[in-house]
């Protein structure tokens, strides 16, 4: 399924992504964080701390192969993207919020993606971790070339020529969406014969997990007194990962085309899941104001 194509394309494609997500950055996305910190650690949390464990445990439930296994762990690593701002805005969230937990995620992932993965190798896949299939220091900088080095350079461009920035964000999502489905077909085109298969082990185990990530990133940040707007934020950005970056560590800097697997369904499955919690929650939020709304009409009247 790997090919000298996949291999060249898919840093390409997570480049285009990346600059794309830099162009609707600026530097005070960054300072809103520190206007709303406690917020931003909850989600923070949900995302660094509680998802790895809840990979964690359902690879074990599920008894996944220790490669599927090192792929549902780097997934679980790898930030929210602007899908999830897509997808915040359309279901009522704080979309601000969604632009700011992008941009630090994206930044924290280059440390954390790599750390997780390398436990999750070393605990699942010890013989292959010794012959260097880990994410030693060379491709941790090659991990960073390919994440921060366009967003930092889509920053500068936006601060540079603003209209060009805003003119060029809708191409360039558009030119990043296409470039990644046609790249993905191909990997898939080319492992066809495996696909059934991959399914089978992975798709369940995907599915939960994209279900669960929805959910706490709505519930907890709700339990922890955040309003309904920034916890829908939180949902959607934590339960939506970017699965190109997943895809392409998984390939191009791990020369692990099965590792890259359950990024691959999952991107699949998290839009249709992601719209029906989004509806869910909306829907919920709808009926809660209408009983607000009639028991306040009927004390008024009394």
């Amino acid at each position: 399924m790997n090919s000298p194509l996949v291999s060249l394309a898919l840093p390409l494609a997570l480049a285009v992504i990346m600059f794309g997500l830099g162009l609707s950055l600026s530097v005070d996305d960054f300072i809103r964080i520190a206007r709303q910190p406690r917020t931003v650690a909850i989600a923070l949390a949900c995302q660094l701390l509680v998802l790895p464990a809840i990979a964690f445990g359902l690879v074990l439930l599920f008894d996944l192969p220790p490669t599927l296994a090192v792929g549902m762990l780097l997934l679980a690593s790898s930030p929210g993207g602007t899908t999830a701002n897509l997808l915040s805005h359309l279901f009522g969230g704080d979309v601000a919020l969604n632009v700011s937990l992008t941009a630090v995620n994206s930044i924290i992932a280059v440390v954390t993606a790599p750390l997780i993965t390398n436990f999750a190798i070393d605990y699942f896949e010890p013989e292959a971790g010794a012959s260097g299939l880990g994410l030693q220091f060379g491709k941790v900088i090659q991990v960073f070339a390919m994440i921060l080095i366009p967003v930092i350079v889509g920053m500068l461009v936006r601060r540079l020529s603003p209209d060009f920035a805003d003119r060029m964000n809708r191409p360039v999502r558009i030119g990043s969406a296409l470039t990644l489905v046609l790249v993905i077909a191909a990997s898939v085109i080319s492992g066809a014969a495996d696909l059934p298969g991959y399914l089978l082990d992975v798709g369940a185990v995907t599915f939960v997990f994209c279900l669960l990530s929805l959910t706490v990133g709505y519930f907890v940040p709700r339990w922890l007194g955040v309003d309904i707007r920034q916890a829908i934020a939180c949902s959607m950005e934590i339960g939506i990962h970017n699965s190109a970056i997943a895809i392409t560590i998984a390939i191009s800097v791990l020369d692990s085309t099965e590792i890259s697997v359950p990024a691959g369904v999952y991107g699949g499955i998290m839009l249709p899941v992601a719209g029906a919690v989004g509806w869910l929650i909306t829907r919920r939020h709808t009926a809660v104001r209408t009983e607000e709304g009639d028991g306040l009409s009927r004390r008024i009247r009394h």
